[in-house]
């Protein structure tokens, strides 16, 4: 009888990860002084963290590898783009850098982890 196919990690615990990332950097930004700089960089954090939650949901459900692939890279895009957000806004808001550095080594943390399962993809030959 064949075994099961287990994947070596969770992806319901991976989404979750990515969904607490996204609510902390919502959560923030709530903090935040309405001004002019904070106007421009918050609907990008917030945009940017939320897609990352969204393509992976998006992965998740992928029709092929390559569809798996191409998803998972834009993840990776998005978490890239909310780690640069989340500099600028500690640069903008001083008494919140403390907070945007945990939650910016939470996103490199899943973006470590999404290059891996992206290198890991792109090197498992297809059976």
């Amino acid at each position: 009888m064949d075994k099961p196919r287990r994947d070596k990690f969770d992806s319901d615990a991976l989404e979750e990860r990515i969904a607490r990332m996204a609510e902390r950097v919502i959560d923030l930004c709530k903090k935040l002084p309405k001004n002019g700089i904070n106007q421009r960089m918050v609907p990008q954090v917030i945009g940017s963290s939320g897609s990352s939650l969204a393509n992976y949901a998006e992965a998740c459900e992928a029709e092929s590898k390559r569809d798996f692939q191409h998803k998972i890279g834009i993840v990776k895009k998005e978490l890239r783009e909310t780690k640069n957000w989340l500099r600028l806004i500690a640069r903008a808001n001083p008494g919140h850098a403390d907070e945007c550095r945990g939650i910016w080594q939470e996103t490199h943390e899943l973006l470590l982890i999404f290059s891996k399962i992206l290198k890991t993809s792109k090197s498992k030959k297809s059976k």
